[in-house]
């Protein structure tokens, strides 16, 4: 591995560690999503000038108007969504610089993102063979629709906050499948969707602030 991927300094593995174990001690418990934070390089995913702050837990800009989550969010997120489970697929509505994406793709078997901004979709392509992720597909497409034709997903992940929980992606979880989301417009809260028997159960939990989902595809 090149010392670009390895890090040093502050983006340096020993950096990383330090990250997860103040991730731990903040809260976070799901030792599987501790690891895959611990094994994803950040730093990779943000531009040049601002990687010595990538294993700060704070969003940075990633350009297009979007950010790189906080890595306490992706660890919530994923902790909430996996639910101490054997995750075989899941769907990622905002592939932004490709990070989450990478976390996800060791927790689950299968990661399927989509992207509406197709500048960011071939940065994050390029970062993810850098960082020797392979089982995440990304696909250039509004978001909103998620997608059908790959359905049903053990988990449904998004990066942006939408209005109101989307009924058609939640019609897209498998049996106990899970669907964790920002919602809201000018006040977000963090919202967990689980298909269960009967229908769906939804819990409506701490404030978030994310990017809004918007509509259609950008360049």
């Amino acid at each position: 591995m090149d010392s670009r991927h390895e890090g040093i300094g502050m983006t340096s593995q020993r950096t990383r560690l330090r990250m997860v174990d103040r991730l731990r001690a903040a809260g976070l418990r799901d030792e599987v999503v501790l690891a895959a934070l611990a094994a994803v390089p950040r730093h990779l995913f943000v531009d040049e000038a601002l990687a010595s702050r990538a294993y700060e837990d704070i969003s940075l800009p990633i350009g297009f108007g979007q950010t790189i989550s906080a890595p306490s969010t992706v660890g919530r997120m994923l902790e909430l969504g996996r639910a101490a489970r054997t995750v075989e697929r899941v769907l990622e509505i905002g592939t932004g610089c490709g990070y989450q994406a990478a976390v996800l793709s060791r927790v689950a078997r299968q990661v399927h993102s989509v992207e509406r901004i197709a500048a960011l979709i071939a940065k994050a392509r390029r970062v993810l063979r850098e960082a020797r992720v392979s089982n995440v597909r990304i696909k250039h497409a509004d978001g909103r629709p998620g997608l059908a034709e790959i359905a049903p997903f053990d988990l449904i992940v998004m990066a942006a906050a939408a209005p109101e929980v989307p009924a058609e992606l939640a019609d897209q979880l498998s049996a106990g499948g899970r669907l964790v989301l920002p919602v809201g417009t000018r006040d977000q809260q963090l919202v967990l969707v689980e298909r269960i028997e009967r229908g769906f159960q939804e819990r409506r939990l701490e404030a978030v602030n994310f990017v809004p989902l918007l509509p259609g595809l950008a360049r």
